[in-house]
């Protein structure tokens, strides 16, 4: 019987970066026991999840948030309403406009610092008594057992493995670890011949909380209020021009800047220092194996278009922990009939945004006539109908289809 096995933890989470702490967080009103295994100690100059950039949350993401309880904490620290988005097609006619009046919402995202959601999540975990925290630690390894896994994690600290056991191994690490390959859940991902440029910037016009998503020959540009008079910018780039453009003086930079995206939002000044990541496209058929589940970009990534990538992996999250809440006091925690809810629940959401990301970027990025054409149709269309409006809003928001509670706003308890 599974209640036989003495087990160390109910749940152990590998990787605690913004998708791992995000469903730590969500669970620590439960009275689950719950360890999250993170490679990079929270205010390590070289922790990639918690650094100076910004993500856009979606009104989803702050409905799953204010379920969690941390929305008001994030808030009042530091986040930038989207009112409206303008979007255009570099060299012609196609552009339109959306608002969150469409919606019937206060905003249709917010611009926050990962670095602010870091220290919110982390200190939302160290509140809770359930919840422990090993870090810096690499889990090395991972064996099935009856009813779970057993973990074999490597303190930074010292030389030897620690051994833990656990009814449900939740991997949120990226996949940058060994364990993803372990579990042995097929991952098939597909290189972009592109990069994101990130930078922020300031600009002499006041924003208005409008972001801007601007399609160039290159993929898409995107301009995100952030703060008074400035924008965190991500610059799609060919991978053959990235090392000039990352080369570029900072008045070079802003020169080339200004001449794709014109003056529409203002003339820019004083980029930060400037970082990038490759770009890839890639989901996995089932991210679930023996008491086991994948989240967030070990199971999926996607083009960083219309800002989906981790509010997608924060959908799992929600789904998850409601899942994990509703068997929590039973023996199928980690069973496959748990893990199969869970998976068939989020398999619509993860390819439409899979297939919708994807399209866009064959759609825009390309000057080929007959495209050209069907996409400043397409947005032209768009422009003049309300309901076609509605329709992208809500699928980009992540209000369309099936809710988690936590997606309603709703806590868990």
């Amino acid at each position: 019987m599974l209640n036989s096995l003495q087990y160390d933890y109910d749940i152990v989470i590998i990787g605690g970066g913004l998708v791992g702490a995000s469903l730590a967080a969500a669970l620590g009103p439960s009275d689950l026991k719950v360890l999250v295994v993170e490679a990079i100690e929270l205010n390590s100059e070289i922790q990639p999840s918690y650094d100076e950039r910004t993500v856009a949350l979606t009104h989803s993401a702050k409905l799953i948030y204010t379920g969690i309880g941390i929305w008001n904490s994030i808030a009042s620290q530091q986040s930038e309403p989207i009112k409206d988005i303008h979007i255009s097609n570099a060299g012609h006619f196609g552009k339109t406009h959306l608002s969150h009046k469409h919606v019937g919402t206060d905003a249709l995202g917010y611009v926050v610092p990962t670095r602010v959601l870091g220290q919110v999540l982390w200190e939302k975990m160290r509140q809770s008594n359930n919840i422990d925290i090993m870090t810096p630690a690499n889990a090395v390894s991972t064996t099935p057992i009856k009813g779970g896994h057993a973990i074999d994690i490597q303190l930074a600290s010292a030389q030897e493995t620690h051994r833990v056991k656990t009814k449900l191994l939740v991997v949120a690490d990226g996949g940058r670890s060994a364990i993803t390959a372990q579990l042995d859940i097929p991952r098939d991902a597909s290189p972009y011949e592109n990069a994101a440029v990130l930078s922020i910037m300031s600009s002499d016009k006041d924003h208005g909380n409008r972001a801007y998503e601007r399609f160039t020959s290159e993929g898409p540009l995107a301009l995100l209020p952030n703060g008074k008079k400035t924008y965190a910018m991500v610059w799609t780039t060919h991978i053959d021009d990235l090392e000039r453009k990352m080369g570029l003086s900072d008045d070079a930079f802003i020169k080339e800047l200004q001449a794709v995206f014109g003056d529409k939002a203002g003339n820019f000044s004083r980029p930060s220092a400037r970082n990038y990541y490759p770009l890839s496209h890639g989901v996995v058929n089932n991210p679930i194996s023996n008491h086991a589940v994948i989240v967030g970009n070990a199971a999926h990534t996607v083009h960083p278009v219309a800002g989906q990538g981790f509010n997608l992996g924060l959908r799992d999250v929600a789904a998850l922990a409601e899942t994990i809440h509703d068997h929590r006091q039973s023996q199928t925690l980690g069973s496959s009939d748990m893990l199969n809810q869970y998976s068939q629940n989020r398999q619509r959401d993860t390819r439409m945004v899979s297939w919708f990301t994807h399209g866009l970027i064959a759609l825009f990025s390309n000057d080929f006539f007959i495209p050209a054409l069907g996409r400043n149709l397409g947005l032209k269309s768009i422009e003049l109908f309300p309901l076609a409006k509605r329709f992208l809003l809500k699928k980009t928001m992540g209000l369309a289809g099936k809710q988690s509670k936590l997606a309603m706003g709703i806590p868990l308890d």
